[in-house]
């Protein structure tokens, strides 16, 4: 097949183009960093330099290809976090329908199915509804979990203030997901036969709560009684803050550990378990030891 990605050489779209391009498949991958074509090549893909705003490109890009996979790559310099993906997906909309691809699978989220009061997923659930108004194109929208590797930007949390923590508490329930097993299912579903426009949710762990990564990360690191800590949603704003992100982007973030501390943000998955990857809470926490003592 001749299969385009979008995402770059990301923490999906590089083990998934390895899958790909070892199937046999043409692969090309779109960038917008042109120090990156090398790396692509290495792959055994083809490197596409452009930008994810330009619909000429993405339409030149598409043009020919049995299947695409389409994400919105992360833009934290974007005044409306929001509208940025938002944005992005009708830009997307615009060139596949151009394009005449039929067959897209496109990386979505838990909690996409709900209208706003998610924070960046809201963005998302925007891209979900402008994609269902293309006709005769076939689209699965793969809601991943929580990611494992979200974790990896606590190192320095756990390192000085020997605690690991956010906006939710303890007790939450959390949907966790490592980018391997997306990659996995995308390679999977790109190759499968679709129709119509359907929803599949991606995850690891769907059992394990807040409290039970703290305790396996801590013991990882050699600090078993690391504490999960809940976090105001004030002080989380100016943890992030502080640590550099945006005002825009940490106000995102907050919007979104609300959906977990509620509950709201799984209502929908839990209707529609997946079967789940094999990766585990400890394979990971193995990995970020790694990261921690690196």
């Amino acid at each position: 097949m001749k299969i385009t990605l979008t995402g770059s050489l990301g923490n999906i779209t590089k083990p998934l183009a390895e899958i790909l391009v070892a199937k046999g498949h043409e692969v090309k991958i779109i960038s917008s960093n042109p120090n990156r074509a090398e790396a692509i090549k290495a792959l055994g893909a083809i490197p596409l330099i452009g930008s994810v705003a330009d619909t000429t490109f993405l339409t030149a890009a598409f043009t020919g290809a049995d299947a695409i996979y389409t994400m919105v790559p992360p833009d934290f310099s974007a005044p409306q976090f929001k509208a940025y993906i938002s944005e992005t997906g009708k830009n997307y909309a615009a060139a596949i329908q151009q394009s005449g691809v039929k067959k897209v699978v496109n990386l979505s989220s838990v909690g996409a199915d709900l209208p706003d009061g998610t924070g960046p997923i809201a963005g998302l659930h925007q891209v979900e509804n402008t994609f269902a108004q293309l006709d005769g194109v076939a689209i699965k929208h793969l809601r991943a979990g929580y990611f494992f590797i979200n974790f990896l930007a606590n190192i320095d949390m756990v390192k000085h203030a020997n605690i690991l923590g956010s906006n939710f508490g303890a007790d939450a329930k959390l949907v966790l997901v490592h980018p391997r097993h997306i990659a996995k299912v995308a390679a999977e579903t790109l190759e499968s036969e679709l129709s119509g426009k359907s929803v599949l949710y991606v995850a690891n762990d769907d059992q394990s709560t807040p409290a039970d990564v703290a305790k396996a990360l801590g013991t990882a690191v050699g600090k078993p009684e690391l504490p999960w800590v809940t976090f105001s949603d004030e002080d989380a704003f100016n943890g992030m803050t502080g640590a550099g992100l945006p005002e825009e982007i940490a106000k995102n973030y907050v919007e979104m550990g609300d959906a977990i501390r509620s509950n709201r943000l799984f209502v929908d998955y839990y209707k529609n378990r997946p079967v789940l990857g094999s990766t585990s809470l400890q394979d990971f926490a193995a990995e970020f030891a790694a990261a921690y003592n690196n």
